[in-house]
């Protein structure tokens, strides 16, 4: 089969299997199947770059970062609602229509809790999507908007012009996923999904918000040009006929039944793969919405009904702290079994220090409780008047409760972190982070294998990798010896990878790939590194106080010290052999952008930092030069608009002579 015909092929068969798994929740081919036809499909659109569809799939990981987000003006405005908060509200409402009207059918949908936006085709092409903003004037953010897959890129049968309203939400499965991995990275929690979605629909860098697995119900037609509906109904149909992830609904007339449906939706929140915090009910006769118009701020013809956030009383008995896999302590109230929001709530989250401070939050306490954002359990008020005699405030442990050694503050005080090198509670991210290819680049230590072995209690830190034995380690696969030999013989490799490496890899807070590689050509090995003082650190270029303190300090901490010495003891290279002696490019930014064909990027950032350059991912003042490859794309306009030099590969290659 010839390039195009495959190339056209494959975008059928992966843009059908997007619409199976993201829309109708019915996938119809392996992850595995799927996986192997994009990266085909990526190969083929790489050799053949004029054969790819605007619409691939391959464009759903993001494009490039953007420097800001341009204004759209929305041609209809996408209006608010009048909230009720309660049924009396509602039938006030549900009055002032049939007095109107006579006679009114309703359509009740779930009032998703995200984020509203406009997406815009014309003859079936999706090609923009912007945020509500103020109703008149959103923001443009269609390469995020591309990232997620219940969007279709291209629909048949289609008007000239297709305007489609929708809420962007993150999912309960996507969103816990988002805040383990804050929690494992030392990041500050999201404090609910709709707060993740926003945030994620407005980062700059599209590659961000392809991470963050967000989806999309469509709710409305704004315009189509050339069709006419009679109902609302009608027109949910049609889009879903058109493969949008459609807004669930029902069309009732009586105010009972309207009554029994909101109650419903509430009741069966929690089987919903999103939150919701109300239920919408609209008119559905589009003839007698024109009748009833609008005020300036809201549609007459529909209202939002509030479920009220279910608040309960239990009682603290007992605090506890965690260590998460970065070392961060984060306290958990344990209180008495509640039920609350559909789920039996056991735990609750304490934040830090200053929460529990500046509420007084002590054992012993009975406290009112809620899950914020339908989502996490959060403590709201301490009852003062039922504290029992004798509690006493309680106080952050000073030592880390897994491994003993000493906890300190953040730089910016939000968390406290253990500081121990060998800590168990870190164990498994921390050798993840050692073997990683940034860093002693071990290759076969995957998470199962490295779970494996400190399951068995063969390793408690990092450095045990180098007593690892065959016979410690051929049981962990099927096929025994041949791998275990393999993984060996990688382990022994490592142990000659550049100093730089091992000191990105031994995990010091605030020390990266970069850095690591600056400290060593600028110390040449991990003994002088050792004993720098905070003052020769902070000489070092790129190195300010706070790197260097804890650098300092990380040497001087009993783990680490233990650490090293099994280091040294297993062979491993403290040796620098990238001092740099040719340093044309000191003090000078290079960054590169587009399709590169004459090295790779890593080939190039090597070249520039072995004389003493830095590679950077974003064109700003400080860059000294940016090197293009084909499609450089809005990095190379930024730099043009800055004045900033320009270089070809070639002319790249002629400076490293």
């Amino acid at each position: 089969m010839n390039p195009k015909d495959r190339i056209e092929e494959l975008t059928r068969l992966l843009t059908q299997a997007n619409y199976r798994y993201y829309v109708l929740d019915d996938p119809t081919m392996p992850d595995f199947e799927y996986d192997r036809l994009l990266r085909e499909l990526e190969d083929l659109e790489k050799a053949h770059p004029e054969l790819a569809a605007v619409d691939s799939p391959t464009k759903r990981v993001g494009g490039e970062a953007l420097s800001q987000f341009e204004k759209v003006t929305h041609p209809v405005p996408l209006m608010s609602l009048q909230d009720v908060f309660s049924m009396g509200e509602l039938d006030a409402f549900l009055n002032r229509v049939l007095e109107s009207e006579g006679s009114a059918q309703f359509s009740v949908e779930p009032k998703i809790d995200g984020l509203s936006v406009a997406l815009e085709y014309v003859d079936g092409q999706f090609v923009r999507g912007a945020t509500r903003g103020d109703g008149n004037v959103g923001e443009d953010v269609t390469e995020n908007l591309k990232t997620i897959h219940s969007i279709p890129m291209r629909i048949d049968n289609a008007p000239p012009r297709l305007i489609v309203r929708g809420e962007v939400f993150m999912p309960k499965k996507s969103f816990e996923k988002l805040n383990a991995r804050q929690e494992e990275e030392g990041k500050t929690l999201f404090a609910n999904p709709r707060n993740a979605a926003a945030g994620s629909l407005r980062q700059l860098d599209p590659k961000i918000a392809a991470k963050r697995g967000l989806d999309i119900y469509i709710f409305n037609i704004q315009l189509a040009d050339g069709i006419t509906f009679a109902r609302h109904s009608e027109t949910l149909e049609y889009l879903k006929a058109r493969k949008f992830k459609v807004i669930p609904h029902k069309t009732l007339s009586s105010p009972e039944g309207i009554h029994e449906e909101i109650l419903s939706i509430n009741e069966n929140r929690e089987k919903l793969i999103c939150d919701i915090d109300g239920a919408v009910i609209k008119v559905d006769d589009l003839q007698q919405r024109e009748h009833l118009g609008t005020t300036a701020k809201f549609p007459r013809w529909a209202a939002a009904y509030k479920y009220p956030p279910e608040i309960k009383p239990t009682v603290i008995e007992d605090i506890v702290v965690q260590v998460g896999r970065t070392g961060v302590l984060t306290p958990k109230a344990v209180v008495r079994p509640v039920r609350l929001a559909g789920t039996t709530v056991t735990n609750a989250t304490l934040h830090n220090q200053d929460f529990i401070s500046q509420r007084d939050i002590r054992i012993g306490d009975t406290v009112l409780i809620r899950k914020a954002g339908e989502i996490i359990p959060e403590i709201l008020e301490v009852d003062l008047s039922k504290r029992p005699e004798g509690t006493t405030a309680y106080h952050f442990p000073e030592r880390c409760p897994a491994c003993g050694a000493r906890v300190e503050q953040d730089a910016d005080g939000a968390f406290l972190r253990c500081t121990g090198a060998e800590c168990p509670a870190q164990l498994s991210r921390n050798i993840a982070h050692f073997v990683s290819r940034d860093a002693m680049d071990i290759d076969g230590l995957g998470s199962a294998i490295v779970d494996g072995l400190i399951g068995k209690g063969l390793i408690h830190s990092p450095a045990d990798i180098y007593y690892l034995t065959l016979e410690d380690i051929k049981s962990l696969w099927i096929s025994g010896s041949t791998v275990a030999s393999k993984l060996l013989s990688s382990i022994e490799a490592s142990k000659q990878q550049d100093v730089g490496r091992l000191i990105y890899a031994l995990g010091i807070r605030q020390v990266g790939a970069k850095t690591g590689k600056v400290l060593a050509s600028q110390f040449g090995n991990l003994d002088a590194l050792m004993n720098a003082t905070v003052e020769e650190l902070t000489e070092v270029p790129d190195i300010g106080d706070v790197t260097a303190k804890s650098i300092f300090d990380w040497f001087r901490q009993p783990q680490s010290m233990h650490m090293i010495r099994r280091l040294r003891e297993a062979g491993v290279n403290f040796e620098s052999k990238r001092v740099v002696t040719d340093t044309r490019f000191a003090g000078k930014t290079f960054v590169l952008t587009g399709a590169l064909s004459k090295f790779t990027r890593e080939e190039a950032t090597e070249r520039i930092e072995a004389f003493g350059g830095k590679a950077s991912g974003s064109v700003s003042r400080k860059t000294s030069f940016v090197i293009v490859g084909e499609n450089a794309g809005s990095k190379e306009r930024k730099a043009r608009e800055l004045g900033i030099p320009i270089l070809t590969e070639d002319e790249f290659l002629e400076m490293l002579k």
